[in-house]
């Protein structure tokens, strides 16, 4: 029989030994071995079908980091049934716009029914009366007791429906097969083969939402079968040095984090939190999902240097949702490698390095079994020494986004992955330069945004990651302005928020030659994010200009009472139509 990520679960079953531990505040672990999750996934499959979920139907799952969000992952698969990861509601004073996306999330990806963590089910109820899921919302403990229970399927299909970042536009459900699921994993895996010396092992606080999460985390973990340490990535954000001394505790090699992990350790992990860490065991320490900011890396590295962090481990890495994760990797055995390129010659498009230029970090060359062209808006290539957009093919692509046909034909193109990103190739290895969608367009020249924002970096006053570079054409203008959009600190001095337009602009200015039209100075949390933590330009362009680009509302007893007693009323709408469809014209009226 052929692989499907069912059968890779039942040999790993094999190795009780080996499994998920997970991590709570507190720094307690809990055990879950491969044959633990086996078979409590095969009871739990049994009751899904028992429930009426159907083989090749869709199955939402809303939990934090926990044993809960695994079994029901799996039970899914088990049941023959797809996985659909969406995140938990986490800026509480966000919850009208989480409402809105979950349920556009769950009409997109045709959702059957909806497994929820118990807490999480208290507030998902407005979400679920908007997409109104045929089989409505139930805890795992809800399930109807049953027979184990495992559906056959085959490696075309399909095994999980993951949603890109929506960085630029709406996320979409991105289709992915059992066959590019356990392409991509063994592609990742044979980067770092057991040996009889050494046994890889990882820790990741990357939400399981997430690709890089799940993908990269949990089933790399599955196919060899491995062991993975598991933090929420509440917790992280919280305590960032919990993730170091977990690595250094359970003496993880590989652990992948996006760039702005690596400058919230910087500035945030004290050497006391780092009492007898060792980070010499970790010979992976993969950077992606966004852009590399060449100032964090070297900051990092000579930060956790006394600690035993070698500057080799440093990996920058590129990939996608739509490509199942991994599309290029930095060498293995070097320090990270980047290089300076003329400014004015990429705003035209050109390749030339420039001793004081703009500084861009390599993300390597592509993984076995891709392919990378770089094509001008026409379609040709791209000539040597000038950026193109990237087109990339391999064996983990997906078959398209769920039900959406158009945007399926207009991405996937002859068996080519049109990704949107700009970039160029030097040396042999890819830079990248930005988003096709994200490009500041000034006097007639592109520029690249990060290039702008990175300029903030260390910035006093300035929240680290939190800014965004936009060009736009205001109403009645005659030109296209260029726009900052910075969160300040929550502890910042009324002297030094005051000073920090200026401050922006004189640091914008000296590191691109760009001049600043506009600095909007936010309060913390108020720029927009994919589910992922990116930040979406566009959108924050919009909402600016809608006049609505405000903080979260403050959380309060009463609002969050509110909420939850908003919630209570759907969910009770919503058990009423899942036991009783001819309800539903008769709720609507009751509203």
């Amino acid at each position: 029989m052929s692989d499907t990520l069912a059968t890779w679960l039942e040999r790993a079953a094999g190795f009780p030994e080996r499994g998920l531990r997970f991590l709570d505040r507190a720094e307690r672990a809990t055990w879950l071995g491969w044959g633990e999750i086996h078979a409590r996934s095969r009871r739990l499959a049994g009751g899904l079908l028992a429930s009426g979920v159907a083989p090749g139907e869709r199955v939402a799952l809303v939990f934090p980091t926990s044993p809960e969000f695994v079994l029901g992952f799996f039970a899914t698969l088990l049941a023959g049934a797809v996985p659909v990861p969406l995140y938990p509601p986490a800026r509480l004073g966000r919850l009208d716009e989480y409402h809105a996306q979950t349920a556009r999330l769950l009409l997109g990806a045709g959702c059957r029914l909806v497994l929820a963590d118990p807490r999480v089910r208290r507030l998902l109820g407005e979400s679920l009366a908007a997409a109104q899921p045929a089989l409505g919302c139930r805890t795992l403990d809800e399930l109807p007791a049953a027979a184990e229970s495992a559906v056959a399927v085959a490696p075309q299909d399909l095994g999980l429906v993951q949603f890109s970042s929506g960085t630029t536009f709406q996320p979409k459900p991105v289709a992915l097969s059992h066959r590019a699921l356990l392409a991509q994993v063994r592609i990742l895996n044979g980067f770092w083969p057991d040996s009889p010396e050494l046994v890889h092992s990882g820790v990741s606080w990357l939400p399981l939402y997430h690709d890089m999460g799940l993908i990269g985390g949990v089933l790399c973990a599955l196919e060899r079968p491995g062991t993975l340490t598991l933090i929420g990535p509440e917790t992280f954000v919280a305590r960032p040095a919990l993730w170091l001394r977990a690595i250094s505790r359970y003496r993880a090699t590989i652990s992948p984090a996006p760039n702005f992990a690596y400058g919230l350790c910087v500035a945030k992990v004290r050497d006391e939190e780092l009492e007898g860490v060792s980070l010499e065991s970790w010979r992976v320490a993969l950077n992606g999902a966004e852009p590399v900011a060449p100032e964090v890396l070297r900051a990092f590295c000579r930060r956790f240097a006394p600690f035993g962090f070698r500057a080799e481990a440093m990996t920058p890495v590129y990939g996608l949702s739509e490509a199942a994760l991994a599309v290029t990797f930095s060498s293995l055995d070097r320090p990270f490698r980047s290089a300076r390129f003329d400014r004015a010659a990429l705003a035209l498009g050109e390749v030339r390095e420039s001793a004081d230029g703009r500084e861009i970090v390599s993300v390597g060359r592509p993984v076995p079994g891709f392919s990378i062209e770089l094509r001008e808006e026409g379609g040709t290539l791209t000539p040597p020494g000038h950026v193109g957009r990237i087109f990339v093919r391999g064996p983990s692509l997906m078959q398209g986004y769920l039900g959406q046909p158009e945007a399926t034909a207009s991405t996937l193109r002859d068996g080519w992955l049109d990704t949107g990103d700009l970039g160029f190739a030097h040396d042999g290895e890819l830079y990248l330069t930005g988003r096709a969608k994200d490009v500041l367009i000034l006097r007639g020249r592109n520029h690249a945004p990060e290039d702008v924002e990175q300029a903030l970096v260390g910035l006093a006053g300035a929240r680290a990651g939190c800014a965004v570079a936009a060009s736009f054409m205001p109403e009645g203008g005659e030109r296209e302005v260029l726009a900052v959009f910075v969160e300040h600190q929550r502890e910042t001095a009324n002297e030094l928020r005051r000073s920090l337009p200026r401050r922006v602009s004189d640091a914008v200015l000296a590191r691109s030659g760009l001049v600043v039209d506009e600095v909007h100075v936010l309060a913390p949390g108020t720029l927009p994010r994919t589910s992922s933590g990116k930040l979406r330009r566009g959108e924050t362009v919009r909402r600016h200009l809608a006049g609505d680009l405000a903080a979260p509302a403050a959380v309060t007893w009463p609002r969050l009472a509110g909420a939850l007693w908003r919630s209570r009323r759907a969910l009770g709408r919503a058990a009423r139509v899942a036991s009783d469809p001819e309800r539903r014209s008769i709720d609507a009226r009751e509203d």
